[in-house]
């Protein structure tokens, strides 16, 4: 298994645990965020991009397939707002690798792992296209006017699914 961090920085050359910002987790220690490999497709978007992201999962079930894919050949889609189609086609995004050593699973289905120390990467991806890294991993990227609807129908499904920054997401 791989864990990574994606950032549109640079250069960091060390992260330090920081204390959750979710309520949820008021009670956690400070961590260090990771995600797994299946799941670093719903990062490969701008930081503050709204999207709505899932992938098929041990529990999804074929009609969810058929409604929510429109190709066999995939199994990951994230849905963003048109809005943000520039700023996507101009952001250079950094993948940080990490040794797997420290890190503990946090969530399963978002591929969430976390760390208690400081982590210094053993690596740097650099994305110039996030849009043909997207495609290389054969992940089906819809471009939609507004992603709140998608977000409630998804909710309902049995995919495995991610919503991020969907305070950033438009009304229409």
């Amino acid at each position: 298994m791989r864990l990574f961090h994606v950032s549109e920085e640079e250069s960091i050359e060390k992260f330090v645990p920081i204390k959750p910002y979710r309520e949820d987790l008021r009670d956690s220690p400070p961590l260090v965020w990771a995600l797994n490999e299946r799941c670093l497709p719903n990062f490969l978007t701008p930081r503050d991009c709204p999207r709505v992201t899932y992938h098929i999962g041990r529990d999804t079930n074929q009609n969810d397939i058929d409604k929510y894919f429109s190709s066999t050949k995939s199994i990951h889609v994230v849905a963003i707002e048109q809005w943000w189609f520039e700023k996507m086609k101009n952001t250079k995004l950094y993948i940080y690798e990490f040794n797997k050593e420290n890190f503990y699973l946090q969530d399963e289905i978002a591929g969430y792992y976390v760390s208690e120390k400081t982590e210094i990467p053993i690596r740097k991806i650099v994305i110039n296209d996030i849009f043909f890294e997207l495609f290389r991993r054969n992940v089906e990227l819809r471009i939609l006017p507004e992603i709140k609807s998608l977000s409630e129908e998804i909710r309902k499904t049995s995919l495995n699914w991610s919503m991020c920054r969907m305070g950033n997401a438009r009304e229409i």
